[in-house]
């Protein structure tokens, strides 16, 4: 079973390897490492590298496709043109494609979810209105072949999900128990929509100091501001 991450810089860590460390556990699994070029991909915070043992041309077949999202990086993927179509062309061979968090405006904008409910960071959300798909506020939604799902951590949701989908579930609580995926949060504000406002608000700022981070991005920043001003998802 092949199953091709995208990497690009500017991802947030979590929205690759969240899915990685379980989906990387099905039988048979062939996971690759995909990105524009190969080579050494900075993560968000500039801390942490991934690498990329593929470039797009490389790679013209996937079982399973994860599109991971990133605070800004994304942007930057949403007008990349020749990502756009190998998005498309894989999409004909997949069992299944995934975004996780702002991966699913990647997936927007390669045309794959127009008319289709779809879900994505909650502040980012509604942007999904732009590319013809139905903002949906579910940590991960299923629709034909395609699962978006919700901000970073709901990456591990979705991946536990298809793994019930191709091999039941008891292979997949077999999983979830292996990774001791048992979450116990101390604060109940990982929802939009029950956050206290001042959190969200604050949220919002640590998304803004966040995007200015990126230093490789400035082209996009102001774009990426406008995001930052969405109506509260409340």
């Amino acid at each position: 079973m092949n199953i091709v991450i995208y990497l690009y810089h500017g991802i947030t860590a979590l929205d690759a390897v969240g899915p990685y460390e379980i989906l990387s556990r099905l039988p048979q699994a062939n996971v690759q490492f995909v990105g524009t070029q190969k080579g050494v991909i900075v993560t968000d915070t500039h801390f942490l590298k991934l690498v990329a043992d593929y470039e797009l041309a490389e790679i013209d077949r996937a079982d399973i496709l994860v599109v991971p999202g990133s605070t800004v990086a994304f942007v930057r993927e949403t007008k990349n043109q020749a990502l756009l179509a190998w998005i498309q062309r894989i999409h004909t061979t997949t069992t299944w494609t995934t975004s996780v968090c702002t991966g699913s405006l990647i997936l927007g904008a390669a045309g794959l979810l127009r008319g289709l409910p779809a879900t994505s960071h909650w502040a980012a959300r509604p942007l999904l209105a732009e590319y013809g798909a139905v903002p949906t506020a579910a940590r991960y939604v299923i629709e034909g072949k395609i699962i978006t799902a919700a901000g970073v951590s709901a990456g591990l949701d979705m991946a536990l999900g298809l793994v019930g989908k191709l091999c039941g579930a008891d292979r997949a609580q077999a999983q979830q128990l292996l990774v001791e995926y048992d979450p116990q949060p101390p604060y109940q504000s990982g929802n939009a929509e029950r956050a206290a406002a001042n959190t969200v608000d604050w949220s919002r700022s640590l998304l803004a100091k966040d995007a200015r981070k990126d230093l490789t991005l400035w082209d996009v920043v102001r774009h990426a501001q406008a995001l930052l001003k969405l109506k509260k998802a409340r």
